[in-house]
Parts: C-alpha cells; sequence; structure tokens
C-alpha cells in the first residue's frame, strides 16, 4: 500500500496556527515541516489528511480562543460541533418536621386572636417545580383564595375546609384537594397541623 506524502504546498494551504490531520503512516518531507514550523501548523498523526481552515490571527486573542478549541476537539473534550454536557439534575432532599420551625404566617388574612404559622421546606431553589411545607392554626378561620392548586395533608388535630357546600373536616392522616382558583377558609375549632404541597412552586406570585 502506497503511503502518503505531505508535501510543502498542503501545508501552506493551512491558515496560521491551524491543524493538518494525517494518517499514522504519512510520510512528512523536510521542507513541510520547516513550513509547519513556521506557520506554527500542527501536524497530527492518526487520521487521514484533513486541512482545518482557521481564521487569521487578530490582536484580541482570536488566535489563542482559536487554537484552544482546536485542541479540546482533538482531544475530544468538547469544542465546535461537540454538544455540551448535560444540566446535573436536581438532588433529592430530606425536609425533617423536627428541624423545621414554624414562623408567623407573613400574609394578611388570620385574625389578631388565631395564631397561624408556616415554613416552605420545598422550594423553586431546590429546583423543584413544586413546594412544600407545614402549617399550624389555632382556634379560628380565615378566607383565602388559592391562585394555584395545593394539596393538604393533616397531621395533627381537626383541619376544616370552608367551602361553598358547606364545611370539609379532615383528621390525621387526610388529604384534601383544593383546585386552583378555589376561595375557601382555613379554620380549626381548637389546633391543627397539616402539610400543604402546592403547584407551581412559587405559589405566593400567582
Amino acid at each position: 500500500m502506497s503511503r502518503e506524502v505531505i508535501t510543502a504546498e498542503q501545508v501552506q494551504q493551512v491558515a496560521v496556527g491551524g491543524t493538518l490531520s494525517v494518517s499514522e503512516r504519512a510520510i512528512i518531507t523536510p521542507l513541510a515541516r520547516d513550513v509547519a514550523a513556521e506557520r506554527r501548523v500542527t501536524i497530527a498523526r492518526g487520521a487521514p489528511s484533513v486541512v482545518t481552515q482557521l481564521p487569521s490571527a487578530t490582536a484580541d486573542g482570536t488566535e489563542a480562543k482559536i487554537r484552544e478549541i482546536v485542541a479540546r476537539v482533538l482531544a475530544g473534550g468538547g469544542g465546535l460541533g461537540v454538544p455540551a454536557a448535560a444540566p446535573s439534575r436536581p438532588s433529592v432532599k430530606l425536609a425533617r418536621i423536627a428541624e423545621s420551625p414554624l414562623e408567623p404566617f407573613p400574609f394578611p388574612g388570620p385574625g389578631p386572636d388565631q395564631k397561624v404559622h408556616a415554613v416552605d421546606v420545598v422550594t423553586t431553589d431546590d429546583g423543584s417545580p413544586i413546594a412544600a411545607g407545614y402549617m399550624s392554626l389555632t382556634e379560628g378561620a380565615f378566607e383565602w383564595t388559592l391562585n394555584y392548586d395545593e394539596v393538604q395533608i393533616v397531621l395533627e388535630g381537626e383541619l376544616h375546609l370552608g367551602l361553598d357546600g358547606g364545611n370539609k373536616v379532615g383528621r390525621s392522616g387526610d388529604i384534601f384537594y383544593v383546585p386552583k382558583g378555589s376561595t375557601i377558609t382555613f379554620g380549626t375549632p381548637s389546633w391543627a397541623k397539616f402539610i400543604y404541597v402546592t403547584f407551581p412552586a412559587d405559589w405566593a406570585e400567582q
């Protein structure tokens, strides 16, 4: 099998600072090597002969950037035509009720004698499309309109939801689903604590 011969003319076709890929058994003439050195052309063995055409160098560092890209492509580490790495997925988060102290409810609604506390434990900061948290109520009731979908899981006491069709009462282990657009009253005759799960996660901005 005849061996490929790389000549000075072939090297001159490569832009300054470019790369000429040649086969492993290619013969490179001494003049071709000299021309490559003068033009800062890299001769890479191990592939069919390919001329990598690059823009001419400029004073703003373009040449250095291009050489870096070419090096990454040849090394298989990314660059022109190489897909970027996929973004990392959110990690699993564990929220413990004992480590999630509730804070005073920061929105208007509850009366002065009713104590309402809540805390978000899963938010958009976790990369989640839904939010979750804990909420507690003392005796009383207040009206609330949901501009988001919400699921409520009762942990303790009795949670009363006032609806157009009357009251629904949830006790420990019971689950409510409240669709977006509902106007309800949150209430309890004594005490209630529950988990809420909302969609979307930025429920307070809806």
